[in-house]
């Protein structure tokens, strides 16, 4: 970060976070935000350098006196070294090492690029944490509770390269992961991962660093290791998943301002990374997924998944 912006970070206890990386999106700007809140909160959007330029191309941008940018109530963060290759991958470190890059913070609202805050952030902390003494919440998914359902899905959507996606999951079922059943203590396995309520308390923050963990080691699909985070904790970390229904009552939806367009999405079998391919594997993330395995994960079957949802 830029040493202003670190100056200025330090002042955050309460902050509505969020990140643009390799400009898929433009800043959206909260409404309904009372007084009391604007004063309260920072309101940080972490950019790459590439989103930084795309946005002061398509909307104004305003310096303070201190040279910080600004675009409403959102104050631009840039990063300028980044760590991966993949921009996916880098917009989890905002995302999920909050506490990490905001340390002074004692309260964060995480929301993707794409979302377009319309609830008072003082009244998502009073409705998610402080009613009912939860310090971590996070909403369930829309359509899937096994990690293996959205795995199934990813790998249609074309999120990352199929196969990878394949070692991912037969490495977590080789570990002893099952797919979700309602004889598990979590309502679901699978969080909508476009918005994290969370104080910043030790055990969260530790909970965060195993997660950004697997998302280093693995795939950049965050929703496929948090459950296995929680399965590893064994119950020691409590965490309030709410219902996704409510999870739309706070955001309106826009759409991102193109596709991505990483070639390795459209990867179908890991032949495809040998010789002028291996250009396609990532030089600085998802190492795990090359590192040879102790157990044959070719003998290893995965759950079958049952498709329920189109839209999945």
């Amino acid at each position: 970060m830029n040493p202003v912006d670190i100056e200025y970070v330090k002042r955050c206890r309460f902050l509505v976070a969020s990140g643009i990386f390799d400009g898929y999106d433009v800043p959206h700007q909260p409404s309904n935000i009372s007084i009391r809140s604007k004063k309260l909160f920072c309101f940080l959007m972490v950019v790459d350098e590439v989103s930084l330029k795309f946005i002061k191309e398509n909307v104004t941008v305003r310096k303070d006196k201190d040279k910080g940018m600004w675009v409403g109530l959102w104050r631009l963060i840039p990063l300028k070294h980044q760590p991966y290759d993949e921009p996916r991958r880098n917009g989890k470190v905002p995302k999920i090492l909050t506490h990490r890059l905001f340390p002074q913070a004692q309260y964060s609202i995480w929301i993707d690029g794409k979302m377009e805050l319309i609830v008072d952030p003082l009244l998502i902390l009073e409705r998610y944490l402080w009613r009912d003494k939860h310090t971590y919440a996070i909403a369930q998914h829309k359509h899937h509770r096994s990690i293996y359902e959205e795995a199934d899905a990813n790998k249609r959507r074309k999120r990352y390269a199929r196969p990878l996606i394949d070692l991912h999951m037969k490495i977590y079922y080789s570990e002893g992961m099952e797919p979700w059943s309602l004889k598990k203590n979590t309502i679901s396995d699978v969080p909508e991962g476009a918005i994290i309520i969370r104080e910043h308390t030790a055990l969260n923050n530790l909970f965060n660093c195993l997660w950004f963990n697997e998302v280093n080691l693995f795939t950049p699909r965050d929703q496929l290791s948090f459950g296995y985070v929680v399965y590893r904790l064994k119950g020691l970390f409590k965490f309030f998943m709410f219902r996704n229904c409510e999870y739309y009552s706070l955001f309106i939806l826009h759409p991102h301002t193109r596709e991505h367009s990483s070639k390795v999405e459209w990867v179908k079998s890991l032949s495809e990374f040998k010789g002028s391919g291996s250009s396609m594997k990532e030089s600085r993330g998802g190492f795990g997924l090359w590192t040879p395995y102790p157990k044959n994960l070719d003998s290893v079957t995965l759950p079958q998944v049952v498709r329920t949802s189109k839209a999945g």
